[in-house]
């Protein structure tokens, strides 16, 4: 089959695009505003983007109001959110914190999770996640799109901080058959991740190694050794 997005019809019963790029990371954030009233909300579209320094990005439509979402306005507004790895047994409060409620409401009391302080701001963290970044805003790439909801707000954010709980290391690694990360995929379905397996790419040089498995340290080290003396 063959369509063009909103030139011609795909004729099926459910629109294929999100369907096709899977699984998604699941950016849950979460924001507090100036009031001192916290939020927390999933969002499907996000990612990192690079890791020396490392920085983030998630990507919110606006509600079928034409409204920016919350977290965006919190986010710009305070320049400061946490993301917290979704988990397979936290997936429930992932969907009860994704209902659209008014302005304001705390969605970690909605969704029973327990606020744990961030170390360098102050945002609410989710405890039970074994997984999270403190990230300061860095700034919002707005996509203009159809109405209601087609106009986007990307948000990049510089991760300051990373808090990893013991329990989910295996031999100096994140072990990701113990956090469980759940994902989005097409329509209204999820994937759980138990299972990985290693590749590597033949004839790289250590350097593009480094690189891809994103080592700050190796990288400044680099940095160093192609520093000639005199700062030339």
């Amino acid at each position: 089959m063959f369509y063009q997005p909103g030139v011609t019809e795909h004729n099926l019963p459910h629109d294929p695009f999100k369907a096709c790029v899977v699984p998604r990371p699941i950016g849950w954030i979460s924001t507090q505003n100036k009031s001192g009233q916290a939020n927390l909300a999933p969002y499907s579209q996000f990612n990192n983007l690079t890791f020396d320094p490392p920085y983030v990005m998630f990507s919110s439509n606006q509600t079928v109001e034409g409204e920016r979402k919350d977290t965006v306005v919190n986010a710009e507004q305070t320049g400061k959110f946490v993301w917290n790895l979704a988990t397979w047994e936290l997936r429930e409060a992932v969907n009860i914190s994704a209902e659209q409620v008014p302005y304001g409401v705390d969605e970690f009391t909605r969704a029973n999770l327990t606020k744990e302080p961030a170390t360098l701001m102050d945002v609410p963290m989710v405890e039970q996640s074994p997984v999270k970044f403190e990230c300061e805003y860095f700034t919002t790439l707005r996509l203009p799109g159809n109405p209601p909801m087609g106009t986007v707000d990307v948000v990049i954010g510089r991760v300051v901080a990373v808090h990893i709980k013991d329990e989910v290391l295996t031999d100096g690694k994140l072990d990701i058959r113990k956090t469980q990360p759940i994902a989005r995929c097409g329509y209204y379905e999820y994937t759980v991740v138990k299972e990985t397996f290693d590749m590597v790419i033949p004839g790289m040089s250590e350097d593009v190694l480094y690189g891809l498995e994103g080592n700050a340290r190796r990288n400044r080290e680099a940095q160093s050794r192609d520093v000639k003396p005199g700062g030339q």
